[in-house]
């Protein structure tokens, strides 16, 4: 499949579109909203869903062929955070609170990107592991911990919440309870379980994932504005980071033995930015720190950009490492 192709059958998705949609109705100031209790039940829904989905697809998959990829997932959380603290600090020049901050989003992983990326691959007909959503699991702890670890030695006194009360936050919080609880039920219970729920848990999935994306399309467009006062650096780096980190992705996903649609999920996790369990995170630990630039980075530069650019470059760029393609 060539690039165009690629490109044309991500646009073309439901979820890509209603994303747009949310876009354009700010922008043209409509009175469209949804719900804060259809966004929470959506997001519950989504977390639990990939959870039991990953802990079905763990009760079948052979341990050896998932320790090589879960290690190559610690290894990649804290060099993300490490490379995202750095470039803010010398290249944006911002202070420890923001530039760790920033690390702590770019190093963890957005899950609704992770979940475009397994619908573009299914709708493309590429197969993939079933383990993957263990990985996003993996990925959400190493980035936040690396990067809070980073801003305690700068830190004169404890304003915010201290490191142990953060890390039990990060584990305690609603995404790694429902991704890990789902895990956990889906392991348990195995393929036979999962046909009972699959009615509720697998035919509705991609609708619930297209009205989640329209609220991020409203949400995204609110924050436009900040893009002004964030500076040249806050746009650079919401499109060359995701660009660098998924390409590191695939290199690494490649050599862990993922194939050509996990390598595309791996370098999808990779390349995206949480803006909900990085933010909750960082909103106790770290509240000098300003959301106007780690928030807008993630979610009005980064989140739009993988949506709509950055899964079929990676998605190339695997099909390419793998020979099937020039």
């Amino acid at each position: 499949m060539d690039a165009l192709e690629l490109v044309r059958l991500n646009l073309l998705s439901p979820m890509v579109l209603a994303f747009a949609l949310g876009l354009l109705a700010t922008l043209v100031r409509s009175d469209l909203r949804v719900p804060d209790a259809l966004y929470t039940g959506l997001s519950i829904y989504l977390l639990f869903a990939i959870g039991l989905k990953g802990g079905v697809a763990l009760s079948t998959t052979p341990p050896g062929d998932v320790w090589l990829p879960a290690l190559a997932t610690l290894v990649a959380g804290g060099a993300t955070a490490l490379t995202s603290y750095a470039a803010a600090r010398v290249l944006g020049r911002w202070g420890v609170a923001d530039a760790a901050a920033l690390a702590a989003h770019y190093g963890s992983v957005s899950v609704v990107t992770f979940v475009a990326a397994q619908a573009f691959l299914d709708r493309a007909a590429v197969p993939y592991e079933g383990f993957m959503p263990a990985l996003v699991a993996l990925l959400e702890v190493p980035a936040i911990l690396v990067a809070l670890v980073l801003a305690q030695r700068a830190r004169a006194t404890g304003s915010g919440g201290g490191l142990t009360e953060t890390v039990r936050e990060v584990l305690t919080g609603r995404s790694i309870v429902l991704l890990v609880g789902g895990l956990a039920i889906g392991l348990a219970t195995g393929v036979e379980g999962a046909d009972r729920v699959a009615p509720f848990f697998v035919a509705p999935f991609e609708g619930a994932l297209t009205l989640f994306l329209l609220e991020m399309g409203l949400v995204t467009a609110r924050r436009l504005g900040e893009l002004r006062r964030g500076g040249a650096f806050l746009i650079a780096f919401g499109i060359g980071a995701p660009v660098v980190h998924g390409l590191l992705g695939v290199v690494l996903g490649s050599a862990a033995g993922l194939s050509e649609g996990g390598t595309t999920i791996f370098a999808t996790m990779l390349a995206s930015a949480s803006y909900i369990a990085a933010t909750a995170a960082v909103r106790l630990a770290l509240p000098e720190a300003n959301p106007g630039r780690y928030l807008t980075a993630s979610l009005a530069v980064t989140f739009p950009f993988n949506l709509v650019v950055g899964i079929p470059l990676y998605a190339r760029a695997a099909q390419a490492l793998a020979g099937g393609g020039a």
